[in-house]
């Protein structure tokens, strides 16, 4: 098995989608016959309970990998989706930010904590906090590649200049690997021209990075977190399962799964 494509779900911007993405993109790969790990580098924690894993419960978190160093493998929980792991986030991790700053390779401890784990999967996502601190930083070090969600909404390309200057420099120092894969559009309106205006602005300004799958802005996507399912399993039929589901079909095209089962 090749070990997985890494990708880090960033934008420093919150109420973006970061969380909806990775649990749902995570999810509509899983469902397509990828073995997934999602990270959950947030301290909300809000793709931790979102795949119902419940916090309260957890033994270990993304703390503990990156600043006590506790295997990864100690780390993992299971969700309710099949081939679907993720390593859990609590608000301790809000802590980590400092508490890092005196560690030895500060920016680098994720991708090492994660070397022995990603012969297991077909893909690492790594859900990002809305910040460009150093816990971003450290999921930024450890990733292939960038996915960054964009709302359609008023000044959805505010903070975008930031982040790639921030990408730039993480490929400078610390991952010269790194990749702007792609831009998901989330939260669209169709009903209103902004949301238009959005979406031909970010096409004009990212091209063929920009996936043709948009996400719509749904009640369904919105209750799915406090089920603590994916949007796959909580109303397959619903307008956001099938934007992610085909999400995950060009995800896997643009990798080179597409001839999977």
């Amino acid at each position: 098995m090749e070990p997985a494509t890494i990708v880090a779900i960033a934008n420093q911007k919150g109420g973006v989608g970061k969380s909806t993405t990775a649990i749902n993109l995570g999810a509509g790969l899983a469902f397509q016959g990828e073995r997934v790990l999602i990270v959950d580098l947030d301290p909300q924690g809000n793709t931790t309970s979102g795949l119902g894993v419940d916090r309260g419960a957890i033994e270990y978190s993304t703390y503990d990998l990156l600043v006590d160093e506790v295997d990864a493998a100690d780390v993992l929980e299971p969700t309710s989706v099949r081939d679907l792991f993720v390593v859990p986030a609590t608000i301790e991790l809000a802590g980590a930010e400092i508490e890092l700053v005196s560690m030895f390779s500060r920016e680098t401890r994720l991708r090492t904590a994660l070397k022995p784990l990603v012969a297991d999967y077909d893909f690492v996502l790594i859900d990002c906090p809305p910040s460009l601190g150093l816990l971003t930083v450290n999921g930024l070090s450890a990733a292939h590649e960038v996915l960054i969600p964009i709302q359609c909404e008023y000044y959805a390309l505010e903070g975008v200049s930031q982040l790639m200057r921030n990408i730039q420099l993480v490929r400078q120092n610390l991952n010269p690997e790194l990749e702007v894969e792609g831009v998901v559009l989330t939260m669209f309106d169709g009903r209103t021209t902004l949301a238009t205006d959005v979406v031909e602005q970010v096409r004009a300004h990212f091209g063929e990075r920009t996936y043709r799958t948009v996400i719509p802005r749904t009640v369904r996507l919105s209750e799915a977190p406090s089920y603590g399912e994916p949007i796959e399993a909580y109303d397959p039929m619903s307008r956001g399962a099938i934007a992610y589901r085909e999400l995950a079909r060009e995800f896997r095209r643009r990798h080179g799964h597409d001839q999977a089962t």
